[in-house]
Order: C-alpha cells, then sequence, then structure tokens
C-alpha cells in the first residue's frame, strides 16, 4: 500500500478551502482564528499582496494547529518565500516546467493547476495526485469536471474560480472532487471592517458540506 500523501491529507481536512487576501499582516491571526471557529483548518493565502508573506508567517507563529498555505503561486522563488514564510502548501493557478521541476525538490508541497485534459496528464505522470482546476466555471463546470473524471480517474480535484455557496454542494457531489476553492468565504469588506462573525458563519456553513467519506485517499 502506497505512504498518504501529505498534501491530500490536508485538503482533505474541510470540504471548502478558504481563499483569503491579506491586505496587512495585522489581520492574519483574527480572520484564521474566525475561519477555524467555523470549522475549517486548512486555509490559503493568495500572494497578491505585499501583506501576504508575513499574514502566512504570523498565522504559522501564532496558530501551529492550522495549516495555512500560499495561493497564487508563479515561480521557483516564489516557492523558496513561501517555505521560508512556514507555508504549509503551496498552490498555482497553473504549472510551468519550471515551477514543478521546483517543486519536485521542495520540501512545500505544491498543488498546481490546470485547464485541458493534457495538462492534467502532465501532473499525474509527475506524481501530483491533487490538481486545481482553474477557472472552472470559465471551462465548464460539473460537465467539464465529469468528462475530466471519466477520463483521468487518478485525478482528484480542488476547482476553483467562479465556485460559491450555491454550488459548492453540487461540486462536492462529485468522488473527483477532493474539495472546492473558496473565495467567498472571506469577503474583503468583512475583513476590512473586523466583522469575523460574518466569517466564521460563513465557514461554518461551508464545513457543514462535508467532509466527503470519498475525497481523501483510498481506504
Amino acid at each position: 500500500m502506497s505512504a498518504p500523501d501529505p498534501l491530500l491529507q490536508l485538503l482533505a481536512r474541510g470540504p471548502v478551502l478558504p481563499l483569503v487576501t491579506i491586505e496587512t499582516p495585522a489581520v492574519a491571526v483574527a480572520l484564521a482564528d474566525a475561519l477555524a471557529a467555523g470549522g475549517l483548518t486548512t486555509l490559503e493565502v493568495a500572494l497578491r499582496t505585499d501583506a501576504a508573506l508575513d499574514g502566512i508567517r504570523a498565522i504559522r507563529d501564532a496558530r501551529p494547529e492550522l495549516a495555512v498555505g500560499a495561493g497564487a503561486v508563479r515561480d521557483p522563488a516564489q516557492l523558496d518565500a513561501c517555505a521560508r514564510a512556514g507555508a504549509a502548501f503551496a498552490a498555482s493557478p497553473g504549472a510551468t516546467p519550471r515551477l514543478l521541476d521546483a517543486a519536485a525538490e521542495h520540501e512545500v508541497p505544491l498543488l498546481p493547476g490546470a485547464a485541458t485534459p493534457g495538462e492534467v496528464m502532465g501532473l499525474l505522470e509527475r506524481g501530483h495526485r491533487a490538481v486545481a482546476i482553474f477557472p472552472v466555471e470559465a471551462l465548464g463546470g460539473i460537465a467539464f469536471l465529469n468528462a475530466l473524471a471519466d477520463r483521468l480517474p487518478d485525478a482528484r480535484f480542488c476547482p476553483a474560480g467562479g465556485v460559491n455557496a450555491a454550488s459548492a454542494p453540487d461540486y462536492l457531489a462529485l468522488p473527483s472532487v477532493l474539495c472546492v476553492g473558496g473565495s467567498w468565504l472571506a469577503p474583503a469588506e468583512a475583513v476590512a471592517a473586523g466583522d469575523w462573525a460574518r466569517v466564521t458563519d460563513r465557514a461554518r456553513a461551508a464545513a457543514a458540506l462535508g467532509p466527503r467519506s470519498h475525497a481523501g485517499e483510498p481506504a
């Protein structure tokens, strides 16, 4: 029996992976706490602001029991920066040969992105079972994922890009789906206002969608 995949285990901790943007490190721990209070203990901080890496570091130091990853990783230098910040994993919107080569030698597991069957096949050949499908709604949503799963049954998908609270249950009903990326959990206005109760309420509703017994490693 093969060893458990640590990335699959991390992502299977909740049915929805919160995708968050941090404008200032000062809110990072409070935001993570609000999500955890709702039952979501894995989150992804997008590398879209200057505060992202400091926010990841702050959560890692203050809440080591949580798994905080870095999203929107595009190159090996960013992958190295994620490791220095203490990220539990990295996620990319796509996957270039340079990034995949770096990830193969890196201690931080990578959730690579794909948008075509050929890209998913290439990731499977490199040993990546967990694949982010982005932007899933623009690619065809449920029908597209069903077509991928029919031809590529070894892959486990984390669809993101257009998924919302209304559509998440339909995605999670698919046996091929490990979790969904959720940017709706921490809206910018709630984070800016420190409305953590709103974030916790959304996280609690999302956590109640699973976890699904089929989502992780085979029994």
